[in-house]
């Protein structure tokens, strides 16, 4: 008796540890998988408030969830005016010779940016998130100097990018905390364009995906974000839940199969929604699939509208791409761009902690009043032995200058006119 009571002790003991081993290792691993491998975070969205954590400032490969900062970066572009929802972008041989999941992108064909959207949140495309980086940026390497630089300004501090797609390399790092931080951002900053991560099918060239997010269907309230796998990385998930007036978001890193990262993330939810507060939620712009909302829904991405007219950006296909790319695209000077030829006064318009902020304050502000700044160009100047980028436009006269910057004073725009240096 005495040994059958001791056997079925440790029966129970076994069971009972790979219980706990799959809910703390997120996807079904043992212990020490789960502490090399696997990451968790959730946070209460409307006050910041840890809900959850396990090793989420671990270093972790982050596979398809690159894509979120590869749509970040679009998103800017969108809502800058410098691409609607209707422009094409180009298909070089580099981006169509991705590896799978791809969308089958022809050297040389066309895909409208609302399609790629769609491609890269539902089908995880990685021919289309390379097609992306490569028509805003000219090239996906320097379009990942990009991706991480804007990292840095979110505080992802432990993430470094050097591809758009998510597909392995080596160094190309992220943290679980790091991801929750983007999650967020990439919802407060977009509130008309977040609803993409929504999208649950859509079809391309007559051929209907659906999306990988299974949890959109599965579990009421959820609204995006992005899955991504790759053997180095297992399966991972970001996730965002509204229930009623409580929001979380959360992230899962390192599961071994997509059914027990997805069993976890909802168990974490769940969970993570019983402890979160209550805070007023923002009205997102509602997709539909009927041609009669799609005309409203380009015209709301654009801020303002007006701004589609400019340039457009500089594609892989034109050729010397630092004499040709707009000086106010954020990434002129990795594209080599050069600082316009000296004039007699230049108007500044601000100085910035990063030459990533002065080139968006440049790219803001010729949207907002290009009649005014047309014909002049625009750039970024190091202060000599700090880290401050002043942010000018060039080629005016002392006049001109004066009278220029007194117009946008009148516009809520702050602004020198001083002599070029």
């Amino acid at each position: 008796m005495g040994v059958f009571m001791r056997l079925l002790g440790f029966k129970t003991f076994f069971i009972s540890l790979f219980v706990v081993h799959f809910i703390v290792g997120v996807a079904g691993m043992t212990s020490a998988q789960a502490a090399r491998k696997s990451a968790a975070m959730a946070i209460d969205a409307h006050s910041g408030k840890i809900l959850y954590s396990h090793n989420s400032d671990k270093p972790h490969a982050p596979a398809s969830l690159t894509k979120v900062m590869t749509l970040y970066m679009l998103f800017e572009f969108i809502q800058a005016g410098r691409l609607s929802l209707s422009s094409p972008l180009h298909v070089t041989a580099h981006a169509a010779s991705q590896q799978p999941s791809k969308l089958g992108l022809k050297v040389g064909s066309r895909i409208k940016v609302e399609d790629a959207i769609k491609a890269m949140i539902v089908k995880s495309a990685n021919d289309v998130a390379v097609t992306v980086a490569e028509n805003i940026a000219g090239s996906e390497w320097k379009f990942a100097k990009l991706m991480t630089w804007k990292a840095r300004q979110m505080g992802m501090t432990s993430t470094r990018f050097l591809n758009a797609s998510g597909l392995p390399a080596k160094k190309q790092i992220t943290t679980a905390r790091d991801m929750i931080i983007l999650s967020q951002r990439i919802q407060k900053d977009f509130p008309r364009l977040y609803p993409y991560f929504s999208t649950k099918s859509f079809r391309y060239k007559g051929k209907l995906y659906k999306n990988y997010n299974r949890l959109l269907s599965r579990m009421r309230g959820v609204d995006g974000i992005k899955t991504g796998y790759t053997r180095a990385s297992g399966y991972n998930l970001t996730s965002s839940v509204w229930k009623g007036r409580k929001h979380v978001v959360a992230v899962v890193m390192g599961g071994k199969t997509s059914k027990r990262r997805d069993a976890f993330m909802m168990r974490l939810l769940k969970k993570s929604l019983r402890k979160a507060s209550k805070g007023r939620r923002k009205t997102h712009v509602v997709l539909a699939n009927s041609r009669a909302v799609a005309a409203k829904r380009e015209q709301m991405a654009q801020t303002p509208p007006q701004r589609r007219q400019q340039r457009p950006v500089v594609t892989p296909q034109t050729k010397k791409i630092a004499k040709t790319v707009p000086l106010d695209h954020p990434s002129a000077k990795l594209l080599g761009a050069r600082v316009p030829a000296k004039g007699p006064y230049h108007i500044q318009i601000g100085a910035f902690g990063s030459e990533y902020d002065a080139q968006a304050r440049l790219s803001a502000i010729g949207g907002r009043v290009s009649s005014l700044l047309k014909g002049h160009q625009s750039f970024t100047m190091l202060v000599p032995n700090q880290t401050i980028y002043r942010a000018r436009f060039a080629g005016f006269s002392e006049q001109d200058a004066r009278r220029t910057c007194r117009l946008l004073k009148k516009r809520a725009i702050e602004c020198l006119a001083v002599p070029a240096e």
